[in-house]
């Protein structure tokens, strides 16, 4: 293995951390009144972790086999003009999205907080909301996705690719495991850190800013591909 290929995976782990379900949940559930359940945090986590390894495994293993036929259908004209228009709407949509704030205590936001925070029903339920979180954000965790164009490109074993993948999202899930451990100890006087950082994440305009940035990149690709502006 390259060994710039480690370096890259890691830089895009670190970004991936930073995520809705990575990072901010596991920030609600540390804030909860009382003790700090750690079961609870570890359960989450682990299977945010277990989807994505899981799901990363099936990509990576599928795309090598159908990698040329990708490739093909990626260099059409009709796909390169979609891709365009993709990319154009959402640049514009993500000023839309920064515009348009919802007040405090309302949208998904708020009620992605109460479930994290008053959900009493054991493990099954906090798995399902990891689970249910993963899924949401799959399709908009862009730093997963180019790991496993990475992986993929790189014909690694079977095993490698495994073993690849598993790191990926350890050093993902690093961020939230060292904030438990800060959180147990020292306990209470973390609370404003934590507290800080939620509120940031949960009231700045980091999705507009991706979705115009991805926006951005896709509709200069298709740019470029059509001959429409120079590489």
């Amino acid at each position: 293995m390259d060994a710039t290929l480690p370096a890259s995976l890691a830089v895009l782990a670190l970004i991936d951390s930073t995520s809705f379900g990575t990072l901010l949940i596991p920030i609600w559930l540390l804030l909860h009144p009382g003790r700090v359940r750690s079961g609870r945090i570890l359960i989450f986590l682990g299977t945010v972790a277990a989807f994505y390894f899981a799901l990363g495994l099936i990509v990576t293993l599928s795309a090598g086999a159908l990698l040329p036929q990708i490739s093909s259908l990626l260099a059409t004209r009709p796909v390169q003009w979609a891709q365009l228009v993709l990319g154009v709407a959402l640049f514009f949509w993500s000023f839309v999205m920064g515009r348009n704030k919802k007040p405090a205590g309302q949208g998904r936001m708020h009620r992605w907080r109460e479930r994290a925070l008053n959900d009493e029903g054991g493990a099954l339920p906090l798995a399902g909301l990891a689970l249910t979180a993963a899924a949401v954000e799959v399709g908009s965790m862009l730093p997963y996705i180019a790991a496993i164009g990475l992986i993929t490109t790189a014909a690694l074993p079977t095993a490698t690719v495994a073993l690849t993948l598993a790191g990926y999202c350890l050093v993902m899930i690093t961020p939230a495991l060292l904030l438990l451990a800060g959180r147990l100890l020292a306990g209470k006087r973390l609370d404003p850190l934590l507290t800080r950082i939620g509120d940031w994440m949960s009231n700045s305009e980091t999705i507009a800013w991706i979705v115009g940035i991805v926006g951005f990149l896709l509709a200069r690709d298709a740019a470029a591909k059509l001959m429409l502006i120079g590489r």
